[in-house]
């Protein structure tokens, strides 16, 4: 795999008059609607749902002659983004349309029976991160169960994994861990397409209680699993506030569960978010040679200095590491967080967070995105990520064994 170092400071979005990728809803389009001739159509989708000419999914099916869009479904962001992360969408109209807008994000996460009356196919386009606990995998698996209990077709227009189609990091999502950031089991990161897991998930028994859905896939053209997003020359749309640039998919599984905690500023609230680990107590200096020393693959650490804007540390100065991360196949994600708090234990044995935190409450949600207590469990005695690391990967070469009769690209 040709290696590239990922940073946003250097990194410029691509964007080309003739890109190389196709993303699925171009593909429906050059095939006339073939997918969706003649029928009433209901649309999950969100700012990222575009075209390579910015072209939204929405008004592309609300002009095709032989589709009737019907029905707009909101997750989290809404249709258009404009909600904010973590509030609730409101029903409403789509102004530019005039199509009904119904909330999947509030209330309720999967659309009910009544949203879904008189739609013969509910269609799925948005761009995810390879994430589970970045929530619109929920969205797709949530969708993807009111359509086999509702006897709907589900069709998926696929999308680019930013990750690419390799990467696999994480146990499954264990008993009693289920929620929306870990709604099914599945790897922290799964490397897999939508179109892809909406195929597995079906596939393999893992919604509505086992019954298959009605599902059809508009596959990508020019896309090939070790691709990075840079690669397809499609443009990228934040699919969330906070991943601004493809580069960010990379930097939110590094920090992200590290960030349930509190703990310290992960750059949310700054110019690089899930890109920094800093905070009031840490000596940038110390703690950026220490993270160096540590020669992780595929992982660079520099010494920082920042004033948050909003979130962890508002208004404080912080100091801490930026990190530099290169895809390469022996680098791991996901455990930099745990190998940052390793350090920061030892450098600071008075700040080891499951000893010292006032908020306890954050160790739920920290366990929900782990997918299991155990990695907080096993990682809190000792603050050594070897006594995770077997555990986080247990489950890796069985996913993927599993997960690649259902790929759609080599």
């Amino acid at each position: 795999m040709k290696k590239f170092i990922l940073s946003i400071f250097v990194m410029v979005t691509a964007f080309t008059a003739v890109a190389v990728t196709k993303p699925g809803v171009e593909v429906l389009r050059d095939h006339g609607f073939r997918e969706l001739a003649g029928k009433r159509v209901g649309l999950i989708t969100n700012p990222t749902g575009v075209d390579n000419n910015l072209k939204s999914t929405v008004d592309i099916l609300h002009e095709a002659a032989n589709v009737e869009l019907v029905a707009l479904f909101g997750p989290e962001h809404g249709v258009r983004g404009d909600v904010h992360a973590g509030d609730n969408v409101d029903n409403t109209v789509d102004p530019a349309t005039g199509v009904k807008v119904y909330s999947i994000y509030g209330k309720t996460k999967k659309p009910t029976p009544e949203m879904l009356k008189g739609i013969d196919a509910l269609v799925y386009d948005i761009q995810d991160i390879g994430c589970r606990s970045f929530t619109f995998v929920s969205t797709l698996g949530l969708a993807l169960e009111a359509c086999a209990e509702n006897n709907i077709e589900l069709v998926v227009l696929d999308r680019p994994n930013p990750l690419g189609g390799n990467r696999v990091e994480g146990n499954l999502v264990e008993p009693g861990f289920e929620s929306f950031v870990s709604q099914f089991p599945i790897p922290y990161l799964y490397g897999l397409t939508p179109g892809e897991m909406a195929q597995f998930l079906n596939g393999e028994g893992l919604v509505a209680g086992g019954k298959k859905a009605k599902l059809t896939v508009v596959p990508m053209e020019g896309w090939t699993r070790n691709m990075t997003f840079e690669q397809t020359g499609m443009p990228w749309i934040l699919p969330s506030p906070h991943i601004p640039q493809p580069v960010t998919s990379y930097y939110y599984p590094a920090t992200g569960i590290l960030g349930e905690l509190y703990y310290v500023s992960i750059g949310v609230g700054y110019t690089l978010p899930f890109q920094l680990i800093c905070a009031e107590w840490i000596d940038a200096e110390k703690f950026s040679a220490r993270m160096n020393a540590l020669q992780l693959p595929g992982v660079k650490f520099r010494p920082i200095h920042v004033k948050p804007f909003y979130s962890t540390g508002q208004g404080k100065n912080l100091q801490g590491v930026q990190f530099y991360v290169e895809d390469t196949p022996e680098s791991s994600l996901t455990l930099i967080q745990f190998y940052a708090m390793q350090e920061l234990a030892k450098l600071y044995p008075e700040k080891k967070i499951f000893e010292t935190t006032t908020d306890k409450s954050r160790f739920s949600m920290f366990d929900k995105v782990c997918g299991s207590d155990q990695i907080r469990l096993r990682f809190g005695k000792r603050y050594q990520v070897s006594d995770i690391i077997d555990y986080w990967n247990k489950d890796v070469q069985s996913f993927k064994q599993k997960s690649s009769k259902y790929y759609l690209y080599r």
